[in-house]
């Protein structure tokens, strides 16, 4: 009697690549049949970029709001955007959460969350000053820079932060160190510079950047100041550049990329930059799938998608199901990379009202 070997389960390529872990986030109402399957000169298709999507540091801040809705019950007051996605937000608004600029916003003696972007001391003690039992979501590889500028500041280092003036991450690391911290834009920002001793200088980056953009600004800031130091390791975070890595290698191949992703998620913009700048044809960011254009279709056989790192997968896969209507029903992953890691919770969430540990409390691997 001969046996029959089981053969493998193969994966959907639509999940290929999705977030290792990823909220329950409510699905949108479809209209369907919105986009129309118009003929096109060859054969339809999309390039579904994987990794895509939630990264560890967001994942760990949105579960921080949920987790602290279980335990304390609603409102849990967060300060700013908790990550930068419109869909995010609004859903955990519905769930009890009530977002505000500053905690001055906040009644005294409430739980607050900081944002995955990081907060100053300044805004840690405001906090303190109004007996808030604080919950900080920032992101360990944000919390990581900020260390580096605390430590560069006590040896009189001046530090040339490349990122955008008024993002919240930059205003956090900016106030580790207010009187050492000179915020550069972009490259074309270098020739104006002026520093205090060129001999002691050393450069940070915020954590969402587009990777060239950043090693050209780098690049000029050395030819001007040849003493320039290096940070100890790469401040880019791992799944920025994943993200970027990716669409870099659709682009070429790609009539149209769409990007998912909020207008205020810096790292969403730079994917949409980035597949311009590495062949694609067109490029559009959206927030949801009702937003793509039947005239953006014309013509296209090859679609590239992906998702900035605080997209949640239900709105890719919503965009997946609008393409699908309109013909592009063959979704093929590129992978570039595979992510596993799960951030520990912020001490304060990592048991429940009993006493008993969280199963993901101390983070990990989960592959």
């Amino acid at each position: 009697m001969s046996e029959t070997a089981t053969a493998p389960a193969i994966q959907d390529p639509r999940t290929v690549g999705a977030p290792v872990v990823s909220l329950a986030m409510p699905r949108l109402r479809r209209e369907r049949g919105r986009l129309r399957d118009l003929p096109v000169d060859g054969e339809k298709k999309v390039l579904l970029a994987a990794p895509r999507g939630y990264c560890a540091g967001v994942d760990r801040a949105v579960v921080a709001v949920e987790k602290a809705l279980d335990r304390y019950g609603a409102p849990v007051y967060v300060r700013k955007q908790i990550v930068h996605n419109v869909h995010v937000v609004n859903t955990l608004e519905k769930m009890g959460a009530i977002f505000v600029e500053e905690v001055d916003e906040v009644p005294e003696g409430a739980h607050v969350v900081f944002s995955a972007h990081g907060v100053s001391p300044a805004v840690v003690q405001a906090a303190a000053d109004r007996g808030l039992q604080a919950i900080d979501a920032t992101c360990p590889l944000v919390t990581k820079v900020h260390r580096e500028a605390v430590r560069f500041a006590k040896q009189d280092m001046e530090i040339l932060l490349i990122g955008h003036t008024g993002h919240e991450e930059v205003e956090g690391t900016s106030g580790e160190a207010p009187d050492h911290i000179t915020i550069v834009n972009s490259p074309d920002d270098v020739d104006a510079l002026e520093v205090r001793d060129p001999t002691k200088l050393v450069w940070l980056s915020q954590t969402t950047l587009s990777v060239d953009e950043t090693m050209e600004t780098v690049r000029r800031l050395r030819e001007r100041f040849p003493a320039l130091q290096d940070p100890p390791s790469d401040d880019i975070c791992y799944a920025t550049q994943n993200r970027q890595v990716a669409i870099k290698k659709i682009a070429p191949q790609a009539d149209l990329v769409i990007v998912v992703g909020s207008s205020n998620s810096s790292n969403s913009v730079r994917l949409k930059e980035v597949a311009l700048e590495y062949g694609a044809k067109a490029a559009y960011r959206v927030d949801f799938a009702s937003e793509v254009r039947q005239e953006w279709l014309e013509g296209v056989r090859t679609i590239g998608v992906t998702s900035g790192a605080s997209v949640p997968e239900v709105l890719v896969q919503e965009l997946l199901d609008d393409l699908a209507d309109a013909g592009y029903g063959d979704v093929r992953a590129s992978v570039t990379a595979e992510e596993d890691l799960v951030f520990s919770l912020p001490k304060e969430l990592r048991q429940d009202a009993s006493g008993k540990r969280d199963e993901r409390a101390l983070g990990g691997r989960v592959r």
